[in-house]
This record gives structure tokens, C-alpha cells and sequence, in this order.
């Protein structure tokens, strides 16, 4: 275990043995122009100081920062100090400035050392956070079409012989969508795995598709689970090709237009448009509803937003398992951006999101 700790503050590396020896040779190469300039060597040590902070910041670990401090003293005393060419501490004053130089270097060496250790701990808990509100809504959404399928098979396992053969029917048919709406759920789950732990890095497959083919299927699919929900979509008169993963960006739209009917309590209408901006295109998800209080949108993508509202129909608590936390990853992975605001004049919400039109 203090091997592994000793290899984790001194991780040796030729990549970071290049970086330092670059940095630091381009320090003597600036300290060497500057020399004919000015007779003062002050700006030698400082110089240094500075190729010590590069060095840390590049480099992994306490190694190559205190090693770069160390060899940094020691060029600024042999090639930028008088006598020239030769190590001489004895000098009044030199063993007080190179000792000071030696520990501003250290310090510095371990305070970006430590602040990057910080960083890498912060997104590892976001990535955390990802998970746990991945599970959560996962979780939240599996248990009501479980529960109704148990329901509906005891009901008929308990009344097989006084039920009707239409009540029957009718209790099977509630088992095979909800059934269905599982293996949806699945399939679902197994593409946004495809996202990775790190959005920014993820190596989704996209391939280009027709934007407006894809709103087709969206809105097919909606109207089947949404009828009285009236959806309107304006999309450009050229045909919009977008780089993208087809199966996780319906999902967002999906999503984005289920929650404004579940959470959005009085939504009669969505309207979904698509536009060119620049090489991105912008999709607009706009509806009619209650819209979203001031106090919930700073938080809104950070997997809390199944609690905005109770829906008013049972049948409505049923969402698509992905939060909008989720949503924002998906979009992030494609290199674009998740937007939302509340629209208290005309009511409502809107929805926006940007996808990159070029790789």
C-alpha cells in the first residue's frame, strides 16, 4: 500500500519527463535572450518560479514539481549567476535567495499539485451524481408499470372464473403495454450507457440524420401515449442534416415533451422548432402549461425535477426513467448545450437544446 501511495505522489512518466525538461530549457533559452539586455539576474529566478508553476500544472504528482524546483535552483546559480558557469553558494546573499527560491518553487509545486487532485476528486462526484440520479429516476419509473402488471395478473389469477372475457382482454392488454413500455425502458437504458461516466469524452456513434425524420417518429410516437396533446412542429425548408445518436436525442425531446405534460399540469399544446444558427442546430420545445417556478430552474437539471409537481392523473407518473440531469448529459456528449426558461407572461416553458451540424 505505500508503494502504491509512493507511485501515486511520484508517478514516473516520459511524457512528463519531456514536458519538464521542454519547459525548463525554454526558460533558459528566455533567461539567455534577456542576459544581453539587463546586467541585473533578477528576472532569472523569476522566470524559473514560473517554468516550476508550468511544470506542476502539466505534470502529475509531487515528483516532477519538486524535481524541476531542484534543477531549476541549480540552473539559476550555474548559468545565470556570477560567477558564470559554476555552482557558488558562498556569495553574500545568494544561499538566503536561492534557499527562498527553492521554497517558493516547492510551495508552488504542491499547491497546484493539490488543487489538481481537488479537481479530479470534484468530477469524479459529478460523475457519482450522474449515476445516483440515473438510478433514481430509473427506479422511480420501473415501480409503477411493475406494480400495475402485478395488479392486473392477480386479478385475473383470482378472479379467472367470475371475469368477463372482455374484462379479461382488457387486463391483458393494460399487461402487454405496460410490458412494452418496459422493454422500451431497456433498450433505453442500454443506449444511454453508451454515454460513458464523462459526457465530454464519450464515444457515442453518431451518424447524420434528417432532423425532420426524427421529429416524425417523436411525434408518432407521442401522440400514441399523449392524444389529447396537441403538438405542432415547424422545422427549416431545406432538408437539416445533424451528426447525432438518433435513439438518445428522441429521448431528450421525448422526455422534454413529457414532462411538460406530466409536470406542466395544464398543458394543452407543444410546439417543437427546429432552426439553423450559425453550424449548430437549435431545437425550441415550447408549451402552454403552468410553466416552472423561479425557485426550481437552478437546480432543474440536477435530477430533482420528477418533484416539480403532482400529475393529476395517475396514468401520468409514468415518464421515460431518464431525468433531465440525464438529458443534459446526452446533449453534452454530442457537444451541444441544455437551456431552460419560464415564460410567466405567456405561460409555459421553453426548452433548448443545440446540436453541433459539422464533426
Amino acid at each position: 500500500m505505500k508503494l502504491n501511495m509512493l507511485k501515486g505522489k511520484f508517478p514516473p512518466s516520459w511524457q512528463n519527463t519531456i514536458i519538464s525538461i521542454l519547459v525548463l530549457t525554454v526558460a533558459s533559452i528566455i533567461c539567455a535572450l534577456l542576459r544581453p539586455v539587463s546586467d541585473n539576474s533578477i528576472y532569472a529566478p523569476l522566470i524559473f518560479i514560473l517554468a516550476v508553476t508550468v511544470i506542476s500544472l502539466k505534470t502529475g504528482g509531487y515528483f516532477y514539481g519538486i524535481c524541476g524546483s531542484v534543477l531549476a535552483v541549480i540552473c539559476v546559480n550555474y548559468i545565470f549567476t556570477y560567477p558564470y558557469m559554476s555552482l557558488d553558494f558562498t556569495i553574500t546573499g545568494y544561499p538566503l535567495t536561492f534557499l527562498t527560491m527553492l521554497a517558493v518553487s516547492l510551495i508552488i509545486s504542491t499547491l497546484t499539485t493539490r488543487i489538481k487532485k481537488q479537481e479530479r476528486m470534484h468530477i469524479e462526484i459529478e460523475k457519482e451524481k450522474v449515476r445516483a440520479n440515473l438510478l433514481r429516476a430509473i427506479s422511480h419509473d420501473l415501480r409503477t408499470p411493475l406494480t400495475s402488471i402485478i395488479g392486473a395478473t392477480c386479478a385475473i389469477l383470482d378472479n379467472y372464473d367470475s371475469l368477463t372475457s372482455e374484462t379479461k382482454r382488457d387486463l391483458l392488454g393494460k399487461v402487454r403495454e405496460d410490458a412494452q413500455w418496459l422493454v422500451r425502458m431497456v433498450e433505453n437504458i442500454l443506449s444511454i450507457t453508451r454515454i460513458g461516466s464523462d459526457p465530454s469524452q464519450s464515444n457515442l456513434i453518431k451518424k447524420p440524420e434528417a432532423v425532420e425524420e426524427i421529429l416524425s417518429e417523436i411525434l408518432e410516437k407521442f401522440k400514441r401515449q399523449y392524444p389529447g396533446t396537441a403538438v405542432s412542429v415547424k422545422v427549416p425548408e431545406k432538408l437539416l442534416i445533424v451528426p447525432m445518436d438518433a435513439m438518445l436525442i428522441e429521448q431528450v425531446i421525448i422526455n422534454i415533451m413529457e414532462n411538460a405534460v406530466i409536470h406542466g399540469v395544464t398543458t394543452t399544446k407543444i410546439s417543437v422548432l427546429v432552426y439553423c444558427h450559425g453550424m449548430e442546430a437549435v431545437f425550441e420545445i415550447r408549451d402552454n402549461g403552468k410553466g416552472i417556478p423561479p425557485d426550481v430552474l437552478p437546480w432543474l437539471f440536477h435530477g430533482n425535477s420528477q418533484g416539480l409537481r403532482e400529475p393529476q392523473k395517475a396514468e401520468h407518473k409514468r415518464s421515460m426513467g431518464i431525468g433531465l440531469s440525464v438529458c443534459t448529459s446526452i446533449v453534452k456528449a454530442h457537444g451541444g448545450t441544455l437551456t431552460v426558461k419560464s415564460m410567466p407572461d405567456s405561460g409555459g416553458a421553453e426548452f433548448c437544446f443545440t446540436l453541433p451540424t459539422d464533426e
